[in-house]
């Protein structure tokens, strides 16, 4: 079967809501995609951000495989190891107090706001909850309410009432809009979809202040930046603030539908046995594969393994070669953006143009925000997987470059 025979089988039955690349999956290995007609990919983008290990990582085959024979689902009636070693670990490492499961990053981003929204009925806090523009948490009636993303949001409300959405990276628009009765601002501490924009520093200094003045919750969507994606494993570490609700999912089960959100311990008493729950949420099988993601990032509960400082010195590789393309090209590149393996090339056209450039090359990348060319490689990416794809990025620019001459030359 070719590629084009599986696009126009799936044109016939599946709903068409995914803009998708021209490439159907044969096999994947490591940082390596083939195709069905014998084509290889480097992949940058690791699943949007998912694979953080690669493709088919040992560890994780084997620690699902085990699972896999002892039982695959049992159901939240039970009590199951699997569910109990992940958060062990996430606990041992984040130092947060609990964990609760769900499948997917919109699953915990709904059950972080269902949270505080409870605590905030319990303590006063029944004013907003704050989000900021461009940020991406889902594509659930929650998350939408929290989110203004037009495309996502049109002909679909009405959304929840209470939620107010500021411009990111405005202290004084936020110290504004904060009551006594704000409930909670929740944040991305760098926006994925939003084209890899972090937040400054002056604006988590606000945040924090307001905080401790106004007693709100603080949440961090840490579903795409977390799990050693920035080469801490929380991209608010850099920050020295600590959130009082944590979502994650993506990279969290190696490739398995899983997400989880850490609390805080002073949050340990607002729900009560079963107003919270979920069927499939800390499936077994998942939890193993969670398991021997953390212990291939982090290792022991000592601190960093090697991987999260190959993420760091690998990233300050790329984001200098990025800077140089930077330099080369100032007219076509504007700036880059992001830490670790977590980074954006902000351009002055569509960011389609260049990442269908190096598709033809053979590089998988991911055009966001229009003009962002966004790189999520898998952390296991070596300085020599890097060499070709930098090498493909400086032959599609200079490409460009020729085009965007050939252009001016016959303008009249």
């Amino acid at each position: 079967m070719s590629s084009q025979e599986l696009i126009e089988r799936e044109q016939s039955v599946l709903y068409p809501i995914y803009r998708r690349l021209p490439i159907a999956i044969a096999s994947a290995s490591g940082c390596w995609i083939t195709d069905l007609d014998g084509r290889r990919y480097l992949d940058l983008i690791s699943g949007i951000g998912v694979n953080a290990l690669g493709h088919g990582h040992p560890r994780v085959l084997e620690a699902v495989r085990q699972q896999m024979e002892r039982y695959m689902h049992v159901s939240n009636l039970f009590y199951q190891e699997p569910q109990v070693s992940l958060p062990e670990r996430l606990c041992r490492r984040t130092g947060y107090a609990a964990v609760v499961y769900s499948n997917s990053g919109a699953e915990s981003w709904e059950a972080a706001i269902k949270l505080a929204r409870r605590w905030g009925h319990r303590n006063g806090k029944t004013g907003a909850i704050i989000t900021f523009s461009g940020g991406f948490h889902g594509r659930t009636y929650g998350a939408l309410s929290t989110m203004d993303k037009p495309l996502y949001k049109d002909g679909m409300g009405p959304f929840l009432p209470n939620v107010e959405i500021l411009p990111y990276n405005d202290p004084d628009a936020l110290e504004a809009a904060i009551t006594d009765h704000t409930c909670a601002v929740g944040l991305e501490f760098i926006q994925g979809e939003g084209g890899i924009v972090e937040a400054t520093p002056a604006f988590v200094e606000r945040i924090d202040l307001l905080r401790k003045r106004h007693g709100f919750l603080l949440i961090a969507d840490e579903v795409q930046s977390g799990c050693g994606r920035t080469g801490d494993f929380f991209a608010f570490e850099r920050f020295g603030i600590r959130p009082d609700i944590v979502t994650l999912a993506k990279a969290l089960g190696g490739g398995l539908p899983l997400g989880a959100v850490l609390v805080s311990a002073a949050l340990l008493d607002v729900w009560e046995r079963g107003q919270h729950g979920t069927t499939y949420g800390g499936n077994p099988l998942a939890c193993a594969a969670g398991c021997a993601v953390l212990d291939a990032l982090v290792g022991d509960a000592d601190g960093d393994a090697g991987l999260l400082v190959h993420v760091r010195n690998l990233g300050d590789r790329i984001r200098a070669d990025l800077e140089a393309l930077r330099a080369e090209y100032p007219w076509l590149v504007r700036s880059v953006r992001g830490r670790g393996l977590m980074l954006g090339l902000v351009l002055s056209e569509d960011a389609t143009h260049l990442r269908d450039a190096l598709l033809r090359r053979g590089i998988i990348a991911n055009a966001t925000a229009t003009h962002v060319l966004r790189l999520l490689p898998p952390l296991i990416l070596t300085e020599e997987e890097w060499a070709v794809a930098l090498a493909a990025l400086v032959d599609a620019l200079a490409e460009r470059a020729t085009a965007k001459a050939a252009d001016a030359a016959i303008q009249p």
